[in-house]
């Protein structure tokens, strides 16, 4: 397949620049694969859609406060750093602007000199490895230093960086926001739960992937970047059991799906561990771990839009957004949800 045939027409304005003050009021458009069925809902309207026995699988990573601003020790020219993985011993895979600028060697002071990063070399795709510098708690010095980054695409600055989090993430190392889980709220969570849903998660940190456009031509041509994920033995064992019974499994975000799908045997069963994932799922893919999907609106040309398209249909994706664009949904980090059944 081409990467043209992803792309659609999106109007700026439709590029959602803020949180809605209710997470839950988002709108939810919910798809429907068997019959083609396209429904326009509020997404704490989701309940309607989910069934006693419902597995709902939860991506429990946080984003780092992992955009640092600092200045060049030797010319004080400003530099961006956006922390991707840690390599161990203060060693961080990294992405600077500008780039061009900040060679192996060069020096960057963060924060009046709190913090230092030292260049050490250039990565395959662009990226920077640099060894840190500092005086006292890493887990402290960073949230002092360093701010919540938002995608390019959002302009506004956020008042509440929580927003940008999911009300139940608890492991840092994400370089964004697993999106799909921001519209939950703490009461629609516990509603979900009373009505006999079974909530579980796992952890797939967000990563450079998230950051690469596509630039080749075709699909098949594309290389993803590899994101560390951990599927807890209870997860696992609780999917597996869904599975087995016949209950459906429901991810919540691609985020989720690239994990279980890259733990999931030949017959959908899932290993529980621990690793990095490089899956890249675009149409053709046969589906093991999951039954349906909650996600957000993804950008033209993008592996997210590749990835449900793979799982809906092609046609029927490209209508859904089609419908989306003329319906005036939000789109993007603070956009609105889509459900795929």
């Amino acid at each position: 397949m081409r990467v043209d045939d992803f792309d659609y027409h999106l109007p700026e304005e439709l590029i959602a620049q803020e949180p809605l003050p209710e997470r839950d009021s988002s709108r939810l458009m919910v798809v429907h694969r068997q019959s083609g069925l396209i429904e326009h809902r509020q997404f704490r309207q989701i309940v309607d859609y989910l069934r006693p026995g419902d597995v709902l699988v939860l991506n429990e990573t946080r984003v780092l406060p992992a955009r640092l601003l600092g200045k060049r020790e030797d010319t004080g020219g400003k530099v961006e750093v956006l922390l991707l993985h840690p390599r161990g011993n203060d060693r961080w895979e990294v992405l600077v602007r500008p780039g061009k600028k900040v060679k192996p060697g060069t020096t960057v002071v963060f924060g009046g000199g709190l913090l230092r990063a030292r260049v050490e070399e250039t990565t395959p795709v662009g990226g920077r490895v640099v060894q840190f510098e500092y005086e006292g708690n890493w887990e402290q010095l960073l949230p002092k230093i360093g701010e919540v980054p938002l995608p390019p695409y959002i302009k506004k600055k956020l008042p509440d960086p929580e927003r940008y989090q999911t009300v139940y993430g608890r492991v840092e190392g994400s370089a964004a926001a697993p999106t799909a889980g921001l519209h939950f709220t703490p009461a629609l969570l516990h509603k979900i739960r009373q009505q006999g849903i079974i909530i579980t998660s796992l952890i797939l940190h967000v990563g450079l992937g998230t950051f690469r456009p596509v630039k080749v031509e075709r699909v098949e041509d594309h290389r993803m970047h590899a994101e560390y994920y951990e599927i807890p033995p209870e997860t696992a064992a609780i999917v597996n059991q869904a599975r087995r019974e016949g209950r459906r499994v429901i991810a919540v975000g691609t985020t989720c799906v690239r994990a279980l799908e890259t733990a999931a045997g030949e017959k959908g069963e899932i290993t529980p561990g621990k690793g990095w994932t490089d899956i890249f799922i675009y149409p053709g893919y046969k589906f093991r771990a999951i039954d349906a999907l909650v996600t957000n609106f993804h950008l033209p040309r993008s592996t997210l839009l590749m990835l449900v398209a793979a799982f809906a249909g092609y046609e029927l994706i490209m209508e859904a957004y089609r419908q989306a664009v003329a319906e005036r949904y939000r789109f993007f980090s603070f956009g609105d949800a889509m459900l795929i059944l």
